[in-house]
C-alpha cells in the first residue's frame, strides 16, 4: 500500500450496556452527544465508529468465562476510536479533564454500565490479498462486521513474538475464509505520567486480563455470525501453536446511525 503521513498511533475501545429499559435513551444520549462531546472532538481524534451486538451474537462469543468480559455476554455496544499517532497523550489530557466536564454539566449517563474500556496502542495490522484499504481508513470504510479477538501470550512468550506469530501462522485462515479482509493488533497504553489514582465518573468493567494481552480487531466484508466458525478454528491454531491463549472473542455489526434499531434486541 502506497504510505501516507496520517497514522494511527492508538485506540479507544469501550463496550458498555445500557441498563434494561433505558436502552432507546442511552443509544440516543451516546450518538447525539457523547460521541461527538466525550471523544469526537478531542484533539487528534481521528475516527470514531459505533458498533453492537443484538443477543443472537453475544451467545456466539467465548470462551465461556473470560476476564475481558464478566459474564463473557456483557457489552451490547462497543465503541472504537482512533487517535493520530503522536497526539495520543493531547487527547487523553483532554478526554480526563472533559468526560468530568461532561458530568458536572448534566451531560453524563448514569444507567449503564462498562464492561471493558481501555486505551490501546497500535501495534500493526495484516490484509487480505487484495485489501485496500488501510487501517487508517477501517472506521469510514463502512465494514459490515467486526471480530474482537483477545489474546493471551503464554508463558516466555513475548508479545511482540505472539503477534508476529498470529499474523505469520494464524491471520492466514481468516483470510483464506473470507472471514476477515483486516486483523489488527493492539497493546495496552500504559497510563500516563501522574496518573496513577486518577479516577472515572464510573467504573469501567472487568479487569480485562494480563497485561500484555494483544487486542485484535478484524473487519469483515459481511455480517460476522456467517463466518463464526472460522473464528473459531481460528482460536484453535492460536490455542495449540503453543504461544498464546484466546481469551475473548466476540462477533459485532455496525449500528445504524440516527435510529434506534436493535435497541430491543440486546437481551
Amino acid at each position: 500500500m502506497d504510505d501516507y503521513p496520517i497514522k494511527v498511533g492508538a485506540m479507544l475501545f469501550t463496550m458498555v450496556d445500557p441498563n434494561p429499559g433505558f436502552e432507546v435513551a442511552y443509544n440516543r444520549w451516546y450518538e447525539r452527544d457523547h460521541f461527538y462531546a466525550g471523544c469526537m472532538i478531542g484533539p487528534g481524534m481521528l475516527a470514531g465508529r459505533r458498533w453492537v451486538a443484538p443477543k443472537p451474537l453475544k451467545d456466539l462469543r467465548f470462551p465461556a468465562e473470560s476476564p475481558f468480559a464478566e459474564p463473557v455476554q456483557a457489552g451490547s455496544y462497543l465503541a472504537t476510536y482512533w487517535m493520530n499517532k503522536g497526539q495520543e497523550e493531547e487527547w487523553g489530557t483532554w478526554a480526563g479533564e472533559q468526560v468530568w466536564w461532561l458530568y458536572s454539566n448534566g451531560r453524563g449517563f448514569n444507567e449503564r454500565t462498562h464492561a471493558q474500556t481501555g486505551l490501546y496502542n497500535f501495534a500493526s495490522a495484516v490484509y487480505a490479498p487484495g485489501t485496500a484499504v488501510p487501517i487508517e481508513l477501517a472506521l469510514h470504510h463502512r465494514y459490515n462486521g467486526l471480530g474482537v479477538v483477545v489474546v493471551e501470550p503464554t508463558e516466555g512468550t513475548s508479545r511482540d513474538a505472539l503477534i508476529e506469530w498470529l499474523e505469520a501462522k494464524a491471520a492466514p485462515g481468516l483470510f483464506q475464509s473470507g472471514a476477515a479482509a483486516i486483523v489488527s493488533s493492539w497493546v495496552l497504553r500504559p497510563p500516563p505520567a501522574g496518573s496513577e489514582g486518577a479516577s472515572s465518573p464510573m467504573p469501567l468493567g472487568a479487569s480485562g486480563g494480563r497485561p500484555d494481552r494483544v487486542v485484535q480487531l478484524t473487519f469483515v466484508d459481511t455480517e460476522p455470525a456467517g463466518h463464526w466458525d472460522a473464528y473459531h478454528d481460528y482460536a484453535t491454531t492460536i490455542d495449540g501453536g503453543g504461544v498464546g491463549t484466546v481469551s475473548f472473542a466476540a462477533p459485532f455489526i455496525p449500528t445504524i446511525v440516527g435510529t434506534d434499531t436493535y435497541t430491543d434486541q440486546l437481551w
